[in-house]
């Protein structure tokens, strides 16, 4: 049923616009009510920030080797509280329960270091989950150890990891927030591909692609939502955009919601990007390994090591080390990967690495940007953010995802609820979208 011609109604009970994890999830859910629904999407692909690509490798003995390669969300992360390892299953989709590589000791790091890294990381999450129990919300970085001191020496990587985590160094993020954030520290991934997934679950739903959404008309007893190809009413909408497009009002509301503006604006999405690279002879590897460019900047990048046993290296870089290479252009990651890891297994390495993706977030005009963050003292604009303009405009994703926010399962849970937001706004009992108990 996704297919970019496919016409715009002329009204429907929801409109959900978006075609990511959330959008999907909302849809899939209101579709067993038999309400009616259409999903807008602004790219000519389901998925939004999870995706999957295909490369096919050569390989030195001949044959070749297709990659699904993740350029988003990877990892299916508090696998043991998450909605989507069953539904994973249920599509005949594969799950990989090979532990993750920073659940290891990292390649190349002698077991000392890796004990002081360790200690210095749990001294940190004390002293700020200790201020939050306090009642504060300060910027992550006000509790870092002085810079002069053993444990202060790790402070480069607390920020590096912190771009992993957040997408942006931990001066740019609410301690609150980060206290908030739920792991139950069990990952899996799907082999397939996470983006594969989410395309997967997202085909029995109808979809409009190549449709941008440019204004929401709430003057009327029926919404108007305007794209690109036409207008469609709606008697409710499920908004699932990342919140950079809220913030900058790319979608307009009328009449202006301000505070839903403000409360986007206080979560912004920072930036994790990816370079996946073919490495030959990948056997002087250990299979899921990781291995960090460097101890003392954060302007340095997480490796891990033929993921699935594959002959790749997937890097990955974030905050503002890379905004500053997504400005330089694709190749700019590569050659920074290439830099670092020459540093660490010498000249001749370069080589051995060949690009294959690299993933460009930032500039990619429906996203800008990864997964959100809250900014210092806005720990609660998620809630603000979830908690419905009116009532019959509702907004998902996972910027509005309590505790399991930036993660894909996060986004997958709050299009859910939407969808029952929704069908309660619609007078439309929600049993009739779940089995009953005899």
């Amino acid at each position: 049923m996704t297919h970019s011609s496919t016409p715009l109604p002329a009204e429907v009970d929801v409109v959900v616009i978006g075609a990511g994890s959330s959008g999907i999830a909302a849809a899939r859910r209101l579709a067993k009510t038999g309400i009616s629904v259409i999903v807008l999407e602004a790219r000519d692909r389901i998925g939004g920030r999870a995706h999957t690509v295909h490369r096919r490798l050569t390989q030195h003995r001949g044959g070749s080797l297709d990659l699904p390669l993740d350029m988003g969300c990877g990892w299916l992360h508090s696998a043991d509280e998450n909605p989507l390892v069953a539904v994973t299953r249920e599509v005949g989709l594969t799950v990989d329960e090979t532990p993750p590589p920073w659940s290891q000791a990292a390649f190349g790091m002698s077991v000392d270091e890796r004990a002081a890294w360790r200690a210095a990381f749990d001294a940190l999450d004390e002293r700020i989950e200790a201020a939050v129990a306090r009642g504060e919300d300060r910027p992550g970085a006000d509790f870092f150890a002085p810079s002069d001191t053993a444990e202060g020496r790790w402070n480069g990587r607390m920020d590096a990891l912190s771009g992993a985590l957040n997408g942006a160094k931990f001066a740019e993020v609410s301690t609150a927030d980060y206290v908030a954030y739920r792991d139950t520290e069990v990952n899996y991934r799907v082999l397939e591909g996470y983006g594969t997934l989410i395309a997967t679950l997202g085909r029995p739903v109808p979809v409009v692609l190549d449709c941008p959404v440019g204004r929401i008309d709430r003057t009327g007893p029926l919404m108007r939502v305007e794209t690109l190809r036409g207008a469609v009413l709606a008697k409710t909408v499920i908004l699932t955009v990342p919140t950079n497009l809220i913030a900058s009002e790319a979608i307009r509301f009328d009449p202006p919601l301000p505070e839903t503006v403000e409360a986007a604006a206080g979560l912004p999405l920072g930036l994790a990007s990816k370079v996946h690279m073919a490495v030959e002879t990948p056997e002087d590897f250990p299979k899921d390994g990781q291995l960090w460019g460097r101890s003392d900047t954060a302007q340095t990048a997480a490796y891990h090591l033929r993921p699935f046993g594959r002959p790749v290296i997937e890097a990955y870089f974030g905050g503002d080390l890379a905004w500053g290479l997504e400005a330089e252009g694709e190749g700019a990651f590569f050659d920074f990967a290439v830099s670092e890891l020459v540093d660490h297994l010498g000249s001749d390495f370069k080589k051995r690495l060949t690009p294959l993706t690299t993933s460009m977030w930032g500039a990619e005009t429906w996203s800008r940007g990864a997964y959100s963050h809250a900014l210092p003292g806005h720990a609660g604009d998620r809630a603000r953010l979830a908690h419905p303009a009116e009532s019959r405009l509702f907004i998902a994703g996972e910027a509005t995802a309590p505790h399991f926010f930036g993660t894909c399962h996060g986004a997958w849970m709050e299009g859910e609820r939407a969808a029952l937001q929704a069908m309660a706004a619609l007078g439309v009992d929600r049993w009739l979208s779940e089995p009953r108990e005899d």
